[in-house]
């Protein structure tokens, strides 16, 4: 019997396949180079620091040609959003986010509300996982610290209206901080970096990098008074016991992930070769016709936007028929389709939708490799689970 295609379609976890040449350079750094960035003058030193060097000047890029040296390297989305929580947020002090966000974003700040007095609030959203601006102005204080948006829900893929909010922002004097995991690399970026703004994300969904790079890119004004929550060594002003106050260093103590790097400055070489509102619209029409498909199984729900505007890639469901996690695996052993169940670390929002007494949802979430026969064989597969 014929091995089953795989089917991979969890691509808001991590994307996959990345691009051919993503892995070439990872396995050229490997093979030719693996010296660290920023540790020394010799030769192949400096190609490592040529190669962090790109992989920011790739993210400014994406974030409408800002200066580089206001992108940190981050682990990850969530190290990027712990630096700019705990970082800017003090004791005593209030922020308000959303009822979609993340638990990178939750349980930062539930720590904080622990341990440092810090009071939060949620706007809610509604049933498509669409936040109002009515809802975040009601929650705003005169005190607020922070306001924190995540740009496009991981549950329903719902997009919010980033510019809106951002204006909000600037009317009440609020710093903003904007979780782009979902949509950097996928959804064309918008907002000028002319208020006090960060934008935290991960190299390894939509930017089609490896795993174990993020990045936080940071205004000036927040840069300058933003608290590092790492010290350590970062090749410059060795001398002195403090940390570097210059940008990126004052953020990056510690060797770089230089392999992650390399693959994320050719993933984003492929982005902008294809070009971001191409591949926008490459997956929305997948994920259109995955919605229609799904909606028309008797059983089945949809959640999120019906219109393809409104949101990303992605697409959950639930079944009168079988828990998430049931289908999820039923899908995966009997089709070869890999997908997504339960809460995907996002539990405010079930609350909301009804659906965490049931374990969450399915999630489906297409990428820049995903195809027309991926998408029509998950529907069908579906459809013969839940006759």
């Amino acid at each position: 019997m014929p091995a089953m295609r795989r089917i991979y379609l969890d691509n808001a976890a991590t994307s996959w396949p990345k691009p051919e040449s993503v892995y070439a350079a990872v396995d050229a750094y490997q093979r030719q180079c693996g010296a660290a960035a920023g540790r020394g003058a010799y030769g192949s030193a400096q190609q490592a620091a040529q190669l962090v060097q790109r992989a920011r000047t790739g993210v400014a890029t994406l974030l409408g040609g800002i200066d580089p040296r206001r992108i940190a390297w981050t682990l990850n989305a969530t190290d990027a959003l712990n630096q700019a929580i705990h970082g800017w947020v003090g004791p005593g002090q209030h922020v308000v986010t959303t009822d979609i966000e993340h638990n990178s974003v939750l349980r930062p700040l539930h720590a904080l509300s622990t341990d440092r007095a810090v009071s939060v609030d949620y706007a809610p959203c509604d049933k498509t996982g669409l936040v109002s601006i009515d809802a975040l102005r009601a929650a705003l204080r005169p005190n607020t610290r922070l306001l924190v948006v995540n740009h496009a829900s991981n549950v329903t893929g719902a997009l919010q209206p980033l510019e809106s909010i951002a204006e909000l922002a600037r009317e009440r004097r609020v710093p903003l901080l904007v979780d782009v995991a979902q949509t950097l690399g996928q959804i064309p970026w918008s907002l000028p970096f002319d208020q006090p703004l960060l934008v935290a994300g991960a190299g390894h969904k939509s930017l089609l990098g490896p795993l174990g790079v993020g990045f936080l890119a940071m205004s000036d004004d927040v840069a300058e008074q933003l608290r590092p929550q790492r010290q350590g060594g970062t090749g410059t002003q060795s001398e002195d016991e403090s940390q570097p106050t210059s940008l990126p260093d004052r953020f990056e103590s510690g060797n770089l992930n230089v392999p992650g790097l390399a693959g994320l400055a050719s993933g984003i070489d492929e982005i902008l070769a294809r070009g971001v509102a191409s591949i926008a619209t490459h997956h929305a029409q997948l994920a259109a016709t995955l919605r229609e498909s799904l909606a028309a199984i008797p059983g089945v729900q949809v959640l999120g936007p019906t219109l393809a505007e409104q949101s990303v890639g992605v697409v959950s469901i639930t079944s009168d028929e079988y828990e998430p996690q049931d289908l999820s695996a039923i899908l995966d052993t009997s089709f070869g389709i890999e997908t997504r169940a339960g809460l995907h670390c996002a539990p405010r929002i079930h609350r909301r939708l009804g659906t965490l007494a049931r374990g969450g949802t399915l999630r489906f979430s297409v990428g820049f490799a995903t195809t027309a026969d991926d998408i029509a064989a998950a529907a069908n597969a579906v459809g013969e689970s839940c006759p």
